[in-house]
């Protein structure tokens, strides 16, 4: 596809990057990502991927809005408190970018429904906050040999990894298994800083933009983590998947 002279004008900043260019643009325009989570991670990714015009964005959220949100759910608004969280993404999207098509999913994620929901996608951002969903989404997408990203935030800090098929561990790989203790537990959520959100939501953007066009180095047999407080970060590297994940290793 060509650009248009107004996507030439939107876009010029992404164009003169020697890494992205028309070629890359023209990538993006073509691609389909899908969010699941429109909370503290989902928002900022959502907003960068329909300014950098990624052309459909699928967004899975299954939650209403309240005030608690809005301290680090950047997009939405007050104005939107008691609204489903995909309308309320959606609107915000077509403010920043009406060429974007944009895809709801207004339900909870599940065995049932997420082989479905991730099929026409040509990646995946996991951005939920509880880790049941988190071994849900990761075991799905290396079923049907979806790349993601994954992410974690929990008080000032913050964790990425890329998984893509045949290059690197998933999740399950680090993390085994869901602990116990998330479904019996009846504390409140976890403390977080609203800033951290942005700048992890934001990483997994990025992921997204550099697999679509090819640019750079993937976080994929790598996991990146922020400390917020003294500003140190690391990538540590994992290069190979664990050869006693049931999930990756053996195909589920």
């Amino acid at each position: 596809m060509a650009l248009t002279e107004e996507q030439q004008e939107r876009y010029s900043r992404q164009l003169r990057l020697q890494e992205i260019g028309a070629a890359g643009q023209e990538k993006m325009l073509e691609s389909r990502v899908l969010v699941i989570g429109a909370g503290g991670l989902g928002s900022p990714a959502i907003m960068y991927l329909a300014a950098g015009g990624i052309g459909r964005i699928g967004i899975a959220d299954w939650d209403e809005i309240d005030l608690s949100n809005l301290q680090r759910q950047i997009i939405h608004s007050h104005e939107s408190i008691g609204m489903k969280k995909v309308e309320s993404a959606a609107k915000r999207v077509k403010e920043i970018n009406a060429d974007v098509a944009v895809q709801l999913y207004p339900q909870q994620v599940c065995e049932e429904n997420i082989a479905a929901i991730i099929e026409t996608y040509d990646f995946v951002l996991e951005c939920v906050d509880n880790f049941s969903a988190k071994f849900l989404i990761n075991d799905a997408c290396v079923r049907a040999k979806k790349p993601f990203c994954h992410a974690g935030i929990q008080g000032f800090y913050g964790e990425v990894m890329t998984y893509v098929p045949e290059k690197g561990p998933c999740y399950r790989c680090l993390f085994e298994e869901v602990p116990p203790e998330e479904n019996s537990s009846r504390s409140l959520p976890e403390g977080v800083i609203g800033s951290v959100a942005g700048i992890i939501g934001s990483i997994q953007a990025l992921e997204a933009q550099k697999y679509l066009t090819g640019a750079g180095e993937l976080l994929t047999g790598k996991v990146f983590t922020l400390d917020g407080l003294t500003m140190k970060s690391r990538t540590v590297e994992i290069p190979e998947p664990s050869p006693f994940c049931p999930v990756c290793r053996h195909g589920g």
